[in-house]
């Protein structure tokens, strides 16, 4: 079965109508592009003219903004209901009770399984789609497409969210959850130490295989209280303050709007960064011993921080 059939049963079979990217519509546009340059070609006298020229009017036009516009759709539906559902996990106290109203940890971790394969099938979509442009038009311009959508956050793998949700199943197989529901957790995701450097996996299609590093570029040692910037790359929430030159008592939204990504150098991307709690409790059991003397070191620095801060801020009050 071909992958475009294959995709719209699986969009059509959701419960709920959730954003696609519309792939009968982009072949459309790509085989009337063909046609259209297929004509131009034979005007010129040009029998083997089956490329379009650099400035393509029918792509340029309509391919690319359409794609753009599914893309953030799509990204926009998936981050905002991993956030609600693992904001529902999360929940403790009176605010768990009211949250959870009705609801029981089988249809949670359904919900996540979902979640997790709408943004997978959506990724071997985009990238079917672009590898076929550039197929039409002989080119690389599908494959710049995709760093381009990196930079416009638009890039479903790369959501801090769809890490949150791989770090959750995992979280679930530890805990009680595994006799209730094991049938529902993602055998794919996997967390995995290779020379004792730490990644997430994630494997369940067999076209798309995800790898997330959990080595902070910065101290170079496992991400420690992990913060993902909006550009996707994840450091130790102390790494990333230091980084974006603010204290731990002010936090990342103080930081300049100007501030830079260590690795990409992508600038504002530190006021929007999430906190991967999952990933943090993940590690934090994974990682038992690492993660008590990093706590130990990071609590002296925080509490340095914190009295620092605390004698800036009399000496104002006091004028001096």
């Amino acid at each position: 079965m071909k992958f475009c059939k294959t995709y719209q049963e699986y969009m059509q079979g959701q419960k709920k109508p959730l954003p696609a990217v519309g792939l009968k519509k982009l072949k459309k546009i790509l085989k009337k592009c063909r046609g259209e340059c297929q004509w131009q070609g034979d005007i010129n006298g040009v029998l083997n003219a089956s490329t379009c020229p650099d400035q393509c009017p029918v792509c340029d036009g309509t391919f690319f903004p359409s794609l753009v516009k599914e893309m953030s759709t799509v990204v926009g539906c998936f981050n905002q209901r991993a956030q609600k559902l693992l904001d529902l996990h999360l929940a403790s106290g009176f605010r768990k009770c009211f949250m959870w109203k009705g609801r029981n940890h089988v249809a949670l971790i359904q919900e996540g399984k979902d979640l997790v394969t709408y943004a997978m099938i959506n990724a071997i979509a985009i990238r079917k789609i672009l590898k076929k442009y550039d197929k039409i038009h002989y080119s690389k311009q599908g494959q710049a497409f995709k760093s381009q959508a990196q930079s416009m956050h638009i890039e479903i793998l790369q959501s801090p969210w769809l890490c949150e949700l791989m770090a959750f199943h995992i979280n679930l197989r530890e805990t009680r959850v595994k006799t209730i529901a094991v049938a529902g957790l993602l055998d794919g995701c996997s967390l995995m130490f290779n020379d004792g450097n730490p990644s997430l996996s994630c494997a369940i299609f067999d076209s798309v295989k995800l790898d997330i590093d959990l080595t902070c570029s910065i101290c170079l040692d496992t991400v420690f209280d992990p913060v993902s910037l909006t550009c996707g790359h994840i450091f130790c929430h102390m790494c990333a303050c230091s980084s974006a030159s603010v204290t731990i008592v002010d936090g990342l939204k103080a930081s300049n709007r100007k501030a830079k990504c260590p690795l990409c150098r992508e600038a504002g991307v530190f006021y929007g960064a999430v906190y991967l709690e999952e990933l943090s409790i993940l590690l934090s059991r994974s990682c038992h011993e690492y993660w008590e003397e990093r706590l130990q070191t990071e609590r002296r620095e925080r509490i340095k921080q914190a009295k620092e801060h605390w004698e800036s801020q009399c000496r104002a009050f006091m004028g001096v």
